[in-house]
């Protein structure tokens, strides 16, 4: 043991000066610089500060290559090194790799283990848990968080002025698609985790809410009808499109958001005063906030798919249906025909977004009473009021029709009525709203619409964009993590899969041996 601790100690003094010697160039810059910056008592503040930025992106990047001196230094050279795939690598030899930093490019020297017939195995590079590309995860991240709000092009400009090396547009949409590979997963752990499970109170309510927003697409991108649609349509003019026309480029992406809120109790007159402007500061101001939000959308997988994977949020948050749950959604009919189907198993409320049932009342006002009136506007109030107060929507919808006939209203006028009247008595069902506000219950789905705007057509309707499946799917996860505040949960979560993807699974009991001789202290 005595001498093993001597060994120790000539080895750590003899470490101490190569480490010494491995920061001579980070020191020489730091000296340069100091001296540089002596010199300038005639510069202006901004020149004195892009001297230090610039330089100081330098004297980083020297550390940096430092460091990983210091780390292959240190690499003890194994007997051998075991794969997954049981075979032994015994052969050693010297490598090394790049690795585009935050800071500029540094090598990476390791030593690579190798056998016949086999990939190589380098326990550094696992130790350092390196991916799989020459960008390091901080780049990744960089690219990931800006990905989120700004074009591809921007960001690949603001990584240029950021680092001052030049990443290719493609690379960066690849690296976005690489960030926002473990967002499913990441939720799906979560929901398994007893800490996530919220803790039910008296009067909260639990809501899901659904919306779909179309995302212009490169052609081969479409979904199938669309292509197809696409394919066959055809145009009277070159440059714009005519009536009834449809440019047949979006792909529907289906958002989704599950929050909790308390009960707000209500009266018809409360709910009319919000609508049209009227309500005070102290009643906005009572109204309960929204809580636990989570709000995302996917552009790649089928709506039920989005609606299915809302309810499994749900389910995390309230599996003993603790809670009554309520389900917001604007009338479409896919959406309400699949949750329709799963609605009793769930023992939700389900309740059309009231502003949706406006648009449609205020077309007929239009037919009936004639466009920009007062009288059109007293007779949407008064159905409003008759919807508010519990009148079966299907009687709204007779009488609206018995009123068409009388005013003799023909062509586009007869069939605004009779497409509201429809509308009403489709969805009579989900329209019992003097009944959802005596319980507290929204009746309005301001959450998913401006999820909409924000999470979608904020970023994804720029002019002159088309969207890869793959980037714009990216973009929506990665915007969705900034929107709901998981992105750096998320981002601890990816790195700990980068390693087990990139590194654990490559190794026999899916362990990479740790390379690094520690050295006791004397």
């Amino acid at each position: 043991m005595r001498n093993e601790a001597q060994y120790d100690a000539w080895m750590g003094a003899a470490k101490r000066v190569e480490e010494q010697d491995a920061f001579a160039c980070a020191d020489g810059h730091l000296w340069v610089m100091k001296k540089k910056l002596s010199e300038m008592l005639d510069a202006e503040h901004s020149e004195v500060e892009t001297y230090v930025i610039e330089e100081g992106r330098e004297l980083q990047r020297l550390l940096l290559a430092a460091h990983m001196e210091i780390r292959a230094s240190r690499e003890q050279k194994l007997q051998e090194v075991k794969g997954a795939d049981g075979v032994r690598r015994t052969t050693k030899r010297a490598s090394a790799r790049p690795l585009t930093t935050l800071v500029g490019k540094v090598d990476v020297s390791r030593t690579a283990y190798q056998a016949p017939d086999v990939s190589g195995l380098h326990p550094m590079d696992a130790a350092l848990n390196l991916p799989g590309e020459p960008y390091s995860h901080g780049v990744r991240r960089f690219v990931a968080e800006h990905a989120a709000v700004m074009s591809f092009d921007d960001v690949r400009h603001e990584w240029v002025g950021h680092t001052g090396a030049k990443v290719p547009k493609r690379q960066v949409e690849e690296l976005s698609v690489r960030a926002a590979a473990d967002f499913e997963e990441f939720y799906v752990q979560r929901r398994a985790d007893d800490g996530q499970v919220e803790e039910p109170r008296f009067g909260n309510l639990l809501v899901l809410t659904f919306d779909g927003k179309g995302i212009v697409m490169v052609p081969e991108d479409l979904r199938p009808a669309t292509k197809k649609a696409a394919a066959k349509a055809t145009r009277k003019l070159t440059t714009r499109l005519t009536s009834g026309e449809k440019r047949n480029r979006k792909r529907m992406a289906q958002v989704a958001a599950v929050y909790t809120v308390a009960r707000h109790v209500r009266e018809p007159k409360d709910v009319l005063a919000d609508l049209d402007g009227t309500t005070d500061e102290n009643a906005r101001a009572k109204r309960p906030k929204v809580s636990n939000k989570r709000v995302w959308a996917s552009v790649a997988s089928s709506p039920k798919e989005v609606i299915l994977d809302a309810f499994c949020e749900a389910d995390a948050r309230d599996p003993k249906h603790q809670r009554q749950w309520v389900v917001l959604v604007d009338g479409n009919k896919d959406q309400l025909s699949i949750l329709e189907a799963i609605r009793d198993k769930h023992a939700v409320r389900i309740v059309i977004d009231v502003i949706h049932v406006l648009e449609y009342l205020w077309r007929a006002a239009h037919a009936l009473c004639g466009e920009g009136t007062h009288e059109a506007e007293a007779w949407v109030q008064e159905r409003l009021l008759e919807l508010l107060q519990n009148r079966p929507a299907g009687n709204i919808a007779t009488h609206m029709r018995t009123a068409a006939r009388t005013a003799k209203l023909q062509g586009s006028a007869a069939a605004a009525v009779q497409d509201t009247a429809d509308y009403l008595n489709t969805y009579a069902d989900y329209m019992q709203y003097g009944e959802a506000i005596a319980m507290g219950l929204p009746i309005a789905t301001g959450v998913i619409e401006g999820a909409c705007r924000h999470l979608v057509k904020d970023r994804m309707d720029r002019g002159g964009a088309r969207w890869t499946l793959s980037g714009a799917e990216a973009v929506l996860r990665l915007r969705a993590l900034r929107v709901s505040g998981d992105f750096n949960a998320y981002w601890e979560f990816h790195l700990q899969q980068e390693f087990q993807r990139n590194h654990a699974e490559r190794y026999a009991d899916n362990h990479p041996p740790d390379p690094i001789r520690r050295l006791r202290s004397v």
